[in-house]
């Protein structure tokens, strides 16, 4: 009973399954059908010979003339030495062997062809058994991708098919199965730690503010010199949660589909420098800069944000009287941005790991800089986005050196600023 439900359920709605054991089968039962009809007209056409061959058979075995046997008015006698009387008229012996041979063929025949549907009838039952197990066997990886699909949740994107079996599409799709799980895996991972740290930055700010009002309300007295001190706090903690909140919404910008327009990164090397002059200039930093004309596809606002990124990142973490370098250039179909800056020692891995999103790498990196382990995060997410990349590597009299490669449209370079 349990087995006509489920067939009638893969009636109403066929399955891969079903469809590929259906398919066998009318495959099979018109190749065994082209095959019996073969048989039965070759079989026919050699099993009937005509009356002038019959005629001629006949007088051979008798030791007669053919012109014995040959039809005409009368009697057809027959030689007394052979024991045969003379026939009537009508048919001629050949004649009779010929209409005898024929039914007996035609017997032959349709037991023949009887048999042979027979056997095509027993053997496309055995195909479709055949298929339906073939079919099973050959689809158990997709059974198993279905599984482990339903199975999935975010606690569990650590199981993988590993489908062990000969290459061929059902391994090469469970293998890339199981490399978009590795990448689901990775991306929940980072997910969970982003809203973690984001969180805990978040926090920071507000308990700042809290502090600061229930303070305020538990002095009714307070001066006006501690409410201003209260109100700078604030301001400061508000500043603070800005700029957070904006560098989390340009990330989630970053991985949007990039709206590629022409622009010029010279342009925004320039604005760049400019915007953090005043303060390079109070740390009394050096500054060269060599932009040369080049235009690239891309966002303008996401770029403008990476290259200010860069500039504020050399200028923040660097030391009192120290310099730092940018310079734009072009090679082949890509562009590159280089910013290089004095500073502190950091080590191979500390620079690897400076792109990761609220990773610093020591005290310089902490918050007493105004940052939040965002802005070389931000970077690398907008040079992805425009297919490009960024790479960091440590100076070995300190300091940093990050460099961006982007896709461009070539142009005639020409330097604009040298300082």
């Amino acid at each position: 009973m349990r087995a006509l439900t489920r067939l009638r359920a893969q009636l109403s709605r066929p399955t891969i399954r079903l469809k590929l054991t259906l398919w066998y089968g009318a495959m099979f039962l018109l190749a065994g059908g082209l095959l019996v009809s073969l048989t039965y007209v070759l079989v026919r056409e050699g099993f009937d010979p005509s009356q002038q061959k019959v005629r001629q058979s006949v007088a051979e075995r008798l030791d007669l003339p053919p012109s014995q046997f040959e039809p005409g008015p009368g009697q057809r006698p027959l030689p007394a030495s052979d024991g045969l009387a003379a026939m009537p008229d009508g048919p001629t012996l050949p004649d009779v062997i010929h209409a005898v041979q024929e039914e007996q063929m035609q017997a032959q025949l349709n037991s023949l062809l009887a048999w042979s549907l027979v056997a095509l009838g027993i053997m496309a039952v055995l195909s479709l058994g055949l298929g339906w197990f073939l079919a099973g066997r050959m689809l158990h990886p997709v059974h198993e991708l279905t599984g482990l699909a339903r199975r999935l949740s975010e606690s569990t994107l650590d199981e993988r098919i590993r489908l062990q079996r000969p290459p061929d599409e059902l391994k090469e799709l469970a293998d890339t199965f199981d490399g978009m799980l590795e990448r689901l895996d990775r991306a929940f991972a980072g997910q969970r730690a982003f809203v973690a740290n984001a969180s805990h930055e978040l926090r920071t700010p507000l308990t700042i503010m809290r502090t600061e009002l229930d303070v305020a309300l538990a002095d009714p007295e307070l001066g006006r010199e501690e409410l201003e001190a209260m109100a700078a706090a604030m301001l400061d903690a508000i500043e603070r949660s800005e700029l957070l909140i904006d560098s989390l919404l340009v990330l989630a910008r970053s991985e949007a589909p990039v709206d590629a327009r022409p622009v010029d990164l010279a342009e925004l090397v320039d604005e760049a420098v400019a915007t953090n002059a005043v303060a390079a200039d109070s740390r009394e930093l050096s500054v060269e800069v060599v932009a040369s004309r080049i235009v690239v596809q891309g966002d303008r606002a996401l770029l403008e944000r990476m290259v200010d990124n860069l500039v504020d990142n050399a200028v923040r973490h660097n030391v009192d009287g120290g310099w730092f370098r940018v310079a734009t250039a072009v090679g082949g179909a890509h562009a590159t941005v280089v910013v290089a800056n004095s500073g502190p020692q950091i080590g191979e891995d500390d620079a690897a790991r400076l792109f990761e999103r609220f990773y610093r790498a020591d005290a310089s990196r902490s918050r007493q800089t105004g940052g939040y382990g965002l802005g070389l995060a931000i970077v690398r997410a907008v040079a992805e986005a425009h297919r490009g990349r960024a790479e960091a590597s440590p100076l070995p009299e300190g300091g940093l050196e990050v460099r961006v490669t982007l896709p461009t449209t070539p142009m005639a370079p020409s330097v604009s600023a040298v300082r």
